[in-house]
């Protein structure tokens, strides 16, 4: 699997220490069996948009406390306008909040605060499934 060329990860928050938490906590290449991580770092809610309609992301990581626009609307919105949109992960507020990513369409979601291999091991399954498309 490591011969596929690096997958595109979008980290959108526009908190500048959850995308270096999520960063952190993921690394380069969160496993062995994975291709490396290329992010594309994202603070405001067009710059999102402009990224996926370029059509060159793998995964996204949306932070739902985000303002103005949170993530989870925008991953409703991604799963709405975009065909094949890529598979989507939320940090939400807290544990509670996970019905709300089910509202939103997400493949998954991390409450905050982050847990490093908590998200590692969600966001590696997910990008298995980019891999091996079923």
């Amino acid at each position: 699997m490591s011969e596929h060329k690096p997958l595109r990860v979008l980290v959108y928050s526009d908190d500048r220490d959850v995308r270096a938490a999520v960063l952190s906590a993921l690394g380069a290449r969160p496993h062995p069996d994975l291709p490396p991580f290329e992010y594309v770092e994202c603070a405001t809610e067009p710059v999102v948009f402009q990224h996926l309609d370029e059509g060159k992301i793998d995964l996204v990581i949306l932070d739902g406390e985000a303002v103005p626009a949170g993530g989870l609307g925008i991953a409703r919105q991604m799963k709405d306008e975009i065909y094949q949109a890529p598979p989507v992960l939320v940090l939400t507020g807290r544990p509670q909040d996970a019905w709300l990513a089910t509202w939103s369409r997400a493949e998954a979601a991390v409450p905050h605060p982050i847990e490093p291999i908590r998200l590692a091991e969600v966001v590696i399954d997910l990008a298995r499934g980019v891999l091996q498309p079923g």
